[in-house]
């Protein structure tokens, strides 16, 4: 089976930039099987990069190769990576858009969260890509995507080595990620940690995160009250909340959009009281 490499990247739909990418994949392994995630991030988001990568890997065939550039430090002392999973292999800039990928396997493994530049942790390896010879010649300061990423996950799709590549290192950057906690009060307090296309409010609260008896809690976010969870985003009027398809709780708005109506941005807090 012909190896199949992701792209996300926050180069948009505009410009040749994610073109450059693939002919350079192309040209190195023409059997290569192209998928994009998404081009769309916001200009150096790195926390979004890395929360829609975390919602999707895991969908892709065992051995897939994700390759992941949102990259604001790009021609800087910035280590470019490959991250090596059990299911799949990451090739990025090490600047903490792997964080929710590595985060999910040390709690896993040790049921904790990460720290920033964390050991990859057990079933993970990790490699600098130091090695020029499998990069293009010369190499863009501004364009590592093209220049090192790409022909790097060519190559990892032809099958050469993961030590080949460069150095093993012990150690990648994750960001601090936001988690909900527990007020004084007793209230469960999350986070808005992405709003998606449809303007509704993907929260860091899990299902796992919420008491059994969902029925009687009532979620607040800006001066909006919700009572109870939903099934649909098509169920009730006006905002409703419920567990989204990535497993997280988010507020939506039936025909319209959660975002504009609350006004909450990335980072809002809301509160579930039972």
């Amino acid at each position: 089976m012909s190896a199949i490499i992701t792209l996300t990247t926050d180069f948009g739909q505009n410009d040749a930039y994610v073109a450059a990418m693939k002919g350079v994949i192309l040209g190195i392994n023409p059997d290569a099987r192209l998928v994009d995630i998404c081009h769309t991030i916001r200009p150096q988001n790195i926390l979004e990069a890395a929360f829609i990568l975390s919602t999707v890997y895991e969908f892709f065939p065992q051995r897939t190769i994700h390759l992941v550039v949102v990259d604001p430090g790009v021609g800087t002392e910035r280590r470019a990576i490959i991250l090596r999973t059990p299911v799949a292999d990451f090739v990025a800039p090490d600047n903490g858009i792997l964080s929710y990928i590595v985060q999910q396997y040390s709690i896993m493994s040790t049921g904790t969260s990460t720290k920033p530049q964390t050991e990859p942790g057990p079933g993970l390896e990790a490699v600098a890509i130091t090695k020029p010879q499998f990069w293009r010649s010369p190499v863009s300061p501004t364009f590592h995507g093209r220049d090192i990423f790409a022909p790097v996950a060519a190559r990892l799709s032809l099958g050469v080595p993961l030590a080949d590549f460069g150095e093993v290192i012990n150690s990648v950057t994750v960001l601090p990620l936001p988690h909900p906690y527990r007020a004084p009060d007793s209230t469960l307090v999350g986070h808005i940690i992405h709003i998606d296309t449809f303007g509704n409010l993907i929260t860091d609260i899990r299902s796992s995160d919420l008491p059994e008896i969902t029925g009687s809690m009532t979620i607040e976010i800006g001066n909006h009250v919700i009572s109870g969870l939903s099934n649909t985003y098509a169920e009730g009027e006006g905002l409703v909340a419920l567990i989204g398809s990535s497993g997280h709780l988010e507020i939506a708005l039936a025909g319209g959009s959660a975002c504009a109506l609350t006004g909450a941005e990335t980072g809002s807090e809301l509160r579930i009281r039972q």
